[in-house]
């Protein structure tokens, strides 16, 4: 709840003061934002050199098993249509909470939930952050990633619109989600797991980073379930090795 009232406190702020700035002002900020973005990228994605995790699967593995999460999970959110889908919900709340909006409007406020969504909901801060909250471990990592979100959200309206303060039902379902997993299984993720995941998590980063920039449209949302294969990849490779 303290992560999801960021968004809408940044999102608010940030559509104050985006109507005050230049489209070249704005296009800046998104820049700013993607290069950050792929700052934190880089930064998760160093998890793939985690001594525990070379230590579990072996030194040449952790490489592969992301490599193999990525194509597996993305065969899968392909054939899923998980970005088709992303992209649809956001299509749905603009034309019920708008009236009137023509189609660059439309495309302004589906972009912003798009990506202020996956932004928001693809980070290590999110899955490490709800799952220690909901196993009782305390709530001061959601609470980091609720300051980060805040900046983040008033950039992201900024350039984007209001289409950014609809993502807080993402954030809320998913981060949500995650808590009650982790309320209901309990500490079942080793430290090799969670390497993995932080690792193929900052890879998706990637992707958001280069749509930030307006390099390629990646269609992360159909990635996502690489965060699931992750783990079970890491589980096979042990077993095998």
């Amino acid at each position: 709840m303290v992560n999801a009232l960021a968004v809408l406190v940044g999102a608010g702020l940030g559509l104050l003061l985006g109507h005050r700035l230049p489209d070249r002002t704005r296009d800046l900020v998104t820049d700013a934002l993607g290069l950050v973005t792929l700052l934190i990228a880089a930064l998760s994605a160093r998890s793939v050199l985690d001594p525990v995790l070379s230590e579990y699967v072996g030194p040449s593995a952790p490489v592969l098993i992301v490599l193999g999460s990525l194509l597996l999970g993305g065969i899968a959110g392909s054939l899923l249509r998980l970005e088709q889908r992303v992209e649809a919900i956001g299509g749905r709340l603009q034309q019920l909470l708008s009236r009137g909006s023509d189609s660059a409007d439309r495309h302004r406020f589906i972009e912003g939930f798009v990506t202020a969504s996956l932004v928001f909901c693809t980070g290590p801060l999110t899955i490490l952050g709800s799952l220690n909250d909901g196993l009782g471990n305390g709530a001061e990592q959601l609470f980091l990633k609720s300051a980060l979100d805040l900046f983040a959200s008033m950039a992201f309206a900024a350039a984007f619109g209001w289409g950014v303060a609809a993502s807080v039902l993402t954030v809320v379902v998913v981060q949500g989600s995650l808590t009650l997993v982790g309320m209901a299984l309990g500490d079942v993720l080793p430290d090799p797991h969670l390497a993995a995941i932080t690792a193929v998590g900052g890879l998706l980063l990637v992707g958001v980073a280069l749509r930030l920039l307006r390099i390629r449209e990646v269609a992360v949302a159909d990635l996502l379930p690489a965060l699931l294969v992750a783990p079970a990849l890491v589980s096979l490779v042990a077993t095998l090795r």
